[in-house]
Formats: structure tokens, C-alpha cells, sequence
């Protein structure tokens, strides 16, 4: 075992008073035994890597601590650790003797009976019998029987090894491994270690300190191109692997293969996805006739994401970028940025990464985010990816995000890509690095338009708009301005609408159609519906 796992016993209680020196394995030194000496001179019972339990019952004044120390320093002991009960106290003598030759010195309060710690330790040891080739066969066979399952791969490493080990992306977010996760300041410092590790080909695996702890991060690859870095996954281990004896970096190898069989599996999951976003975005801008579009794209999305018959809710984001220089971010690297990003499987809104397709459209990427309950949060993901970009596009590039408001019917598919579309051109004009705008950022921005127009300009502009269904209603005793109103106060939902109004959506599109007859404006047009909006606040 290590002596960090010791020191993680909350049942042992023990309390480090000095620490290792850097470079000389940090706490992921190895305890090979654990002997008890109150001998003035042991050296001739150490051989190197034992946990040295000493009552302190050589120690009578100053300066009896130092040959002490330096003869087990000389052997290569994991670490010392002294009773309290002889003197109610470690001897500062011993502590300041143990920190000039940097052996780690560990206090064992008087509650802690030394065979406790003995048992602990060699009870360790028992079960990490690494040099049994039974107990690696038998392990690599367990490895084999859970390819599929990473966590429960990650879980016979701890086991195993006695460490706690996870997988994170790229961008920080934790895929598989230990429970409760790394803060996320801790896992969004260590997929920035590892990325600039990776652009600077350092060897495998990337030593990384973060909090004062060491960590190992060792990759699973996610291919090549241009979002290959920001697609990897890595495994972090709070351990200095490269210290490792080989049937244990063995173990650790064979875990990474089991992963990236894992990783494989999962991009051949997100490609089907991938392949129905390519289809909707296709099909929402074709010719295809408005009123087949709901059956077209309900039996698409339904044989791909829900297994359903219902159209599952959602929502389209756009974005794009650009690096340093004025240079484009490829649209599959601002995907692969955006599908880490949206996920939030613990968030109010839960998203997972089977809930989002993406594809790319030119330069932007385009992806459909199912959202059963809620919405997708803009200034969340706005914050989620501005941790991320932060070390990955330099200091002068940026993406843009456009968000549409929820699709509750296929019908309304076209209406929420213009609108997405909109709202990225507003986030073009954001101070920030990542900026992320929605469908209230856009009426904002529109309306904040309206105090510049002169009033008599604005009242001219309402009448144009509104008075022939002002005239209509009050001759035919009909509600075509109400349903105007109501149908913007959804966000151009048909089923929205309808609903508040208590009406069939057939009805309403009756009374949509006779709306467009009337003004000669097409309210699938984004543009109509901002001009209507204004035209209402203005009048």
C-alpha cells in the first residue's frame, strides 16, 4: 500500500507532521512493511520501504532524535510514525531531525494502538498480493468481463490498487470513476494541464500538481482532426504512476485499452446521433411542403433518440468561432466544445450525452438538444464554456452561441433554426471571449431598438402593421390581434398557443393563415414575427 492511503484511514486518525521532500515519490511511496523499533540504532533490521512504528521509548533529551532519523533515512524507510503516549507529544526534536533528511514523519495519537495500524497495513498488503501471477490473471480476466461498464473497470482498480481513479473529457467533465467527483475548479485545472501537455508532446503519463496534490494523466485517444484533443478522454490518478512496479503499470495499461474500447463505443453511439442531426437540419431546409415536415421529422427523431411515437421536445443551438487572427475554429471542434458543454446530468435541466445530436453546417456546428422538462440555461452554458475555451483558443479567439426557444411540434422546426440563427448574430456583437444568447436576448435586442425611432415613426409603423386585423376584429367580432399576441407570447408555438387559447391547432392555423391574408406578411419568417412584436409594443 501508499502511504497517502494510510494517511486517508479515518479510522487510524494519524495526523502528518512532516512531509516528503519533492521528487521523492510524494505520498504514493510504497509501504513494503511494517516493523515496531525502540531500538537507539535499528539499521540492521531495515531493508527499505517499511513503515517504521517507534514508541519513543530510545528518546530521552535533544539531539537523540538525529541518529536515529539518519540511519533510517539511510535504509530507505516509506516513513516513520511515533506514539504520542510515551511523552503525550512528538519531540520537536524528532520533527526538525526528520524534516532535514526528508523522511516523512506521522504522529499516532495515544487512542491508536500500534497493532491497529499493523493490521491495517498488512491487511493491505494481503490483498494486493501484485506479485501472484493467479491475481493478475484473474484481474485482467475481471477487466475483460467488463468491457463495457467503465466505472466498474475504474472500481477493480481501486480496488486493486487502493487508489481513487477517474475518467474526465477534455473539458473537464467527469465520464466515469470515483464518487463524490473533483470540485470542478480541480477537474477544469486538470483537463488544462492536459491539454497543454498535449500540445507540447510531453511524454506519457502527464505529471500535473493541482492543489498540492500530484496527479498522473495518462490519455484515451479520440482519433485525429481538428477536434481530436478536445474528443479525448484521460484518466487522472492521484499517484505518481511512473514509480509504479510493472505488474501494476501493466494493470493500469490494460484499464486504458478497456477505455478506449469504451471511447469507440461511445462515438459509434454519438455518430447515429450525428446522422439524425445531419437529417433534420437537411430536411428543415428543404422544399418539403410545411405541413409534412411534422410527420417527416417525428418518424426520423423517433427511430433514432426517443423509440417513441411523440415528437420529443427540444431545442437548436448554432455557434461558431474563431481562434487568434481572426482564424475560424473548425465547426467540429465547436461541436465537440458544445456537446461536453451541454451536458448536466446533475443540473435542473437534465441533458445527457444521448440527448444531443450535432452536426455541422459550413462553419457552424448545429445540434438539436432534447429538453423533456425546462430549458436549455444560456447563462450556464455560457459560463461552462468559457471555463473551457479559456485554454484552448488563446487569448483573442471566441465563440458565439445561438439558442431557439423549446420545439414542442416538429411544425415549428424552421421558425426555431432562423431563430437560433438570429440569435447568434446578436451574440456576434458580445463583449465576451463566449457569448451565448437566447430568444429573450434577442427580443431584448430588438426592442431596446425602439426608443431611438422617433414616436410618430413608431405609431405609423404600428398602424401599417396592425390596423387591418384591428378593422377585421371590430367588424367581424373576431380575435385575430389577440391570437397575434398570444401566438409571440409563446415563442410562435402552435401547440402553445393553442393551448392558452383553447383551441385546436387547426383552428389556430386557420386563424394564422387569415392573420397572413390580411397584413401580406409570412409569420414563419423570423423577421415577421420581430416586426409584429415591435409593432405591438409600439402601438
Amino acid at each position: 500500500m501508499r502511504l497517502r492511503e494510510l494517511l486517508d484511514a479515518d479510522e487510524l486518525g494519524l495526523l502528518l507532521l512532516v512531509g516528503p521532500r519533492d521528487g521523492d515519490g510524494g505520498l504514493d511511496r510504497a509501504i513494503s512493511a511494517v516493523p515496531t523499533i525502540d531500538l537507539a540504532d535499528p539499521g540492521r533490521f531495515l531493508g527499505g520501504g517499511e513503515l517504521v512504528l517507534t514508541g519513543l521509548a530510545w528518546w530521552r533529551a535533544d539531539g537523540d532524535a538525529e541518529p536515529f532519523v539518519r540511519v533510517l533515512a539511510r535504509a530507505g524507510v516509506a516513513a516513520l510514525a511515533a506514539g504520542e503516549v510515551e511523552h503525550g507529544l512528538v519531540p520537536h526534536d524528532l520533527v526538525r531531525a526528520c524534516r532535514r533528511h526528508g523522511l516523512p514523519l506521522v504522529a499516532v495519537r495515544p487512542e491508536t494502538s500500534f497493532a491497529a495500524v499493523t493490521e491495517h497495513v498488512l491487511h493491505r498488503l494481503h490483498r494486493r498480493d501484485v506479485g501472484s501471477l493467479a491475481a493478475v490473471v484473474e484481474r485482467h480476466r475481471r477487466l475483460l468481463t467488463d468491457r463495457a461498464a467503465p466505472d466498474s473497470v475504474l472500481e477493480l482498480l481501486r480496488h486493486s490498487l487502493g487508489l481513487e481513479v477517474r475518467v474526465l473529457s477534455a473539458t473537464g467533465r467527469q465520464i466515469a470513476g470515483a464518487r463524490p467527483p473533483l470540485h470542478p475548479k480541480t477537474a477544469s485545472a486538470l483537463a488544462a494541464r492536459y491539454l497543454a501537455a498535449r500540445r507540447a508532446g510531453e511524454a506519457v503519463p502527464h505529471r500535473v500538481t493541482v492543489g498540492g496534490r500530484l496527479h498522473s494523466l495518462v490519455p484515451v485517444r479520440n482519433g485525429h482532426g481538428d477536434a481530436a484533443e478536445l474528443g479525448d478522454w484521460l484518466v487522472a490518478v492521484e499517484a505518481d504512476v511512473s514509480r509504479w512496479p510493472p505488474t501494476d503499470a501493466e494493470l493500469l495499461d490494460r484499464v486504458v485499452e478497456l477505455l478506449t474500447d469504451a471511447r469507440s463505443a461511445h462515438e459509434r453511439a454519438k455518430a447515429a446521433l450525428r446522422d439524425l442531426a445531419r437529417r433534420c437540419l437537411d430536411l428543415v431546409r428543404s422544399s418539403v411542403p410545411a405541413e409534412e415536415i411534422p410527420i417527416r421529422l417525428r418518424s426520423t427523431a423517433q427511430a433514432v433518440i426517443s423509440g417513441v411515437g411523440t415528437w420529443p421536445r427540444c431545442q437548436y443551438v448554432v455557434a461558431g468561432g474563431e481562434r487568434d487572427g481572426d482564424r475560424p475554429v473548425p465547426a467540429s471542434a465547436v461541436r465537440v466544445l458544445l456537446e461536453e458543454a451541454l451536458v448536466q446530468e446533475d443540473g435542473p435541466v437534465r441533458v445527457t450525452a444521448q440527448d444531443i445530436a450535432a452536426t455541422v453546417d459550413s462553419d457552424r456546428a448545429v445540434l438539436l438538444v432534447l429538453v423533456p422538462e425546462g430549458a436549455v440555461d444560456c447563462a450556464a452554458l455560457q459560463r461552462r464554456l468559457s471555463a473551457a475555451l479559456g485554454r484552448w483558443l488563446g487569448p483573442a479567439g471566441g465563440v458565439r452561441v445561438g439558442v431557439s426557444s423549446p420545439v414542442d411540434d416538429p411544425g415549428d422546426s424552421r421558425r426555431a433554426l432562423a431563430e437560433a440563427h438570429n440569435a447568434l448574430r446578436v451574440a456576434a456583437d458580445g463583449p465576451d471571449r463566449v457569448t451565448v444568447r437566447g430568444p429573450d436576448d434577442l427580443t431584448a435586442h430588438v426592442l431596446s431598438l425602439l426608443p431611438l425611432i422617433p414616436a410618430e415613426a413608431r405609431r405609423a409603423f404600428a398602424a401599417r402593421h396592425l390596423d387591418p386585423l384591428r378593422d377585421h376584429d371590430r367588424r367581424h367580432r373576431t380575435d385575430l390581434l389577440a391570437t397575434l399576441e398570444t401566438f409571440l407570447d409563446c415563442d410562435a408555438s402552435w401547440t402553445g398557443t393553442a393551448a392558452r387559447l383553447h383551441l385546436h391547432v387547426n383552428s389556430l392555423r386557420h386563424r394564422m393563415a387569415r392573420i397572413e391574408q390580411l397584413t401580406g406578411r409570412d409569420l414563419s419568417r423570423l423577421e415577421t414575427k420581430l416586426d409584429f412584436l415591435a409593432a405591438l409594443r409600439s402601438g
